[in-house]
């Protein structure tokens, strides 16, 4: 039994070692199995996850699409231009799209103009060869800007500016046609405006240049008047209680005479410079205002009017009209000096402050300038350099910068042209009654 009991005793650790060592296994197998489990689990959640990221990006760029498309709507329905889109794929040019400003432009309701052709929406008084014009450029895929006169539904005309571009797919085939109408009635009415008040300032010019004119001429015949009169009353007197009919012929001259001599005298009191009527300006208003009229003129012979304004300057007394016909004067005369010279372009009008009491203006140009023997004869009566002008603009000028207190003098810049500059007092007051 000891025996037996030994070989147990012997037997036991070996037994504990191979159990030890199966548990070892199952241990090792499960610890592999868990591992292998838990790398599935993970790899499980990372596409979970990698889905839901991609899923997160979809929504976002979706979120993003419509943003933008809800910016873009918005920006094309809250501008004031009239914008429309036509499908190309369909031979009637038919609006598929307006904004609320065409609608408001026009005057048509959404449901006159979805799916209407946009020719039929011009009015009776469209130019049709404009639009077959807009008709052609669309049939051949270009684009089309210009203006045209169009008419409301109610047939009120207003003039537009039209701008209508194609619009291409991926493979460059043209899908729509966006256009923009612009309300340009305004504006036109704007420009009128300016032409007439330049034609209207233009002629105030021709009117004070014949009546200085005709004011002079009067003058200048009262005296040959006065000396016929004395000459024929001398005569009188020598002849007196002689010869009848020379008599008689002296009187008829005498008659005429003073009948001559009373012409020319109303002439002159209709004439007579009256004080001009004055009020309170900003000098560089009056300049803006002088240069909007003719800034047609200079663009048309490709000259730029460059400013240096003071706008710190205090305010005048003067008359409107009459310093804008002195601006208009220098002005004209500078850019006919440029004309003479084809690298003349640039004109230049400058404000200043002389000292406290006077401001200056300066029209500075860059043409032939002015010759040493005309220099001292500018301003004089009659006096001009130019093959069809009177001779009465800068004279005129002078009076009128005399008449509102300040002077008009010309000089020759150091390097070319000339500069006609002039003075006028600030705060002057209105001595009229």
């Amino acid at each position: 039994m000891k025996t037996i009991a030994k070989a147990n005793q012997a037997k036991e650790p070996l037994l504990r070692k191979v159990i030890h060592n199966n548990l070892e296994e199952q241990i090792r197998q499960l610890t592999d199995e868990l591992e292998i489990r838990k790398r599935q689990l993970k790899q499980g959640v990372d596409r979970e996850k990698l889905g839901a990221d991609r899923e997160k990006q979809g929504a976002d760029r979706e979120k993003l699409a419509e943003e933008q498309i809800y910016i873009r709507t918005k920006a094309m329905e809250s501008t004031v231009d009239g914008i429309f889109i036509i499908d190309a794929t369909k031979p009637d040019f038919l609006i598929i799209y307006a904004n609320p400003a065409f609608y408001s432009l026009t005057g048509y309701t959404k449901n006159e103009v979805i799916g209407k052709s946009y020719f039929l929406l011009h009015g009776f008084d469209v130019n049709m060869r404009v639009a077959e014009e807009i008709k052609q450029a669309l049939r051949q895929g270009k684009s089309f800007n210009g203006e045209m006169l169009n008419s409301k539904k109610n047939g009120e005309k207003f003039s537009s500016s039209l701008r209508i571009a194609p619009v291409r797919d991926t493979n460059g085939a043209i899908t729509h046609y966006v256009g923009s109408k612009t309300d340009t009635t305004l504006m036109k009415q704007r420009d009128l405006e300016l032409e007439e008040q330049r034609e209207e300032l233009l002629h105030v010019t021709r009117v004070g240049k014949l009546a200085e004119f005709v004011s002079s001429l009067a003058h200048e015949i009262s005296q040959p008047l006065t000396a016929i009169l004395a000459y024929a009353q001398a005569a009188q007197r020598m002849f007196a209680d002689r010869e009848p009919k020379l008599q008689e012929i002296l009187q008829y001259i005498i008659s005429d005479d003073q009948r001559a001599a009373e012409v020319i005298r109303r002439l002159r009191a209709l004439l007579k410079k009256n004080k001009p009527t004055f009020e309170s300006l900003d000098i560089n208003v009056v300049i803006n205002d002088t240069v909007a009229l003719i800034m047609t003129h200079i663009t048309v012979r490709n000259k730029v009017i460059k400013f240096e304004l003071d706008k710190d300057l205090p305010r005048i007394q003067g008359d409107r009209i009459q310093l804008q016909q002195v601006l208009l004067n220098l002005i004209s005369n500078s850019l006919e000096a440029m004309d003479e010279r084809s690298d003349s372009r640039e004109l230049l009008i400058r404000t200043s402050r002389k000292d406290n009491d006077i401001i200056m203006v300066d029209v500075t140009d860059s043409g032939c300038g002015i010759s040493a023997e005309n220099m001292n004869k500018l301003f004089f009566h009659f006096f001009t350099s130019k093959a069809d002008g009177l001779g009465m603009g800068l004279s005129i000028s002078r009076s009128i910068v005399e008449d509102h207190g300040g002077h008009l003098e010309a000089k020759n810049n150091s390097d070319r042209g000339a500069t006609f500059y002039f003075t006028l007092p600030v705060n002057m007051k209105n001595d009229q009654e």
